[in-house]
């Protein structure tokens, strides 16, 4: 076990103190994601209520773009959960890593705590953190040299159009189909709701016409 300990340089801790004060900045990283995620949703919220503001003044153009807003945010929203999500799974993987010291006293490489890290280090809001941490498990022999960040780009057409089907979404959603266009699948069953709504209206309308007749 000494062996172990002297792979964590200059720290003067253990691997079971290394490893409880990892952790803890994971847990500080995920209530820092909590919170921006808290002020994303009530951002929103401010958000919606200006479009169907927008929408009641027949003002299509502010409400498209309100719309973008809200796929902008939403996006940003499931990338801090995502990312959160993984760091749950850091702090699995490095007690699973620790265990491992325990039976083997020796520090083995996880590629899979490599790729969280690698992961999390692209992440604005962790980025910082996730670098010193990624340095003092490179240290600790946990993981291999970080890798550098190499963000794929995908078709700016295929990108540009999932977007704009995106907001048709929330224009529907958020306007009562009056605005946007409907998710596939969910427009017919619009439609078909709107013929019942019509026949019903008919059907009113026949009943009490028949009424009125025999009443005279």
């Amino acid at each position: 076990m000494a062996s172990v300990m002297q792979m964590f340089i200059g720290k003067k801790l253990t691997p079971e103190e290394q490893v409880k004060k990892w952790r803890q900045s994971v847990r500080a990283q995920e209530r820092e994601l909590d919170k921006s995620m808290r002020g994303i949703d009530a951002e929103e919220m401010k958000v919606k209520r200006h479009l169907k503001a927008a929408a009641k003044r027949n003002d299509a153009t502010s409400c498209r773009i309100l719309a973008k807003e809200i796929v902008t945010s939403r996006k940003a929203r499931d990338r801090l959960a995502t990312s959160k999500a993984q760091l749950n799974s850091l702090t699995m993987n490095m007690q699973q890593q620790l265990a491992t010291m325990k039976i083997a006293g020796t520090v083995q490489k996880s590629t899979q705590i490599m790729k969280l890290v690698n992961n999390l280090v692209k992440l604005p809001e962790i980025s910082a953190t996730m670098q010193e941490m990624g340095q003092e498990m490179m240290k600790a022999g946990i993981i291999e040299e970080m890798m550098e960040d190499t963000l794929e780009m995908g078709d700016e057409d295929e990108i540009e159009a999932e977007a704009d089907e995106e907001v048709n979404k929330v224009l529907f959603e958020l306007t009562d189909g009056m605005l946007g266009e409907a998710p596939a699948g969910v427009g017919a069953a619009f439609e078909q709701e709107k013929e019942k709504e019509k026949e019903s209206k008919a059907a009113e309308d026949d009943f009490a016409a028949r009424l009125s007749a025999l009443r005279e």
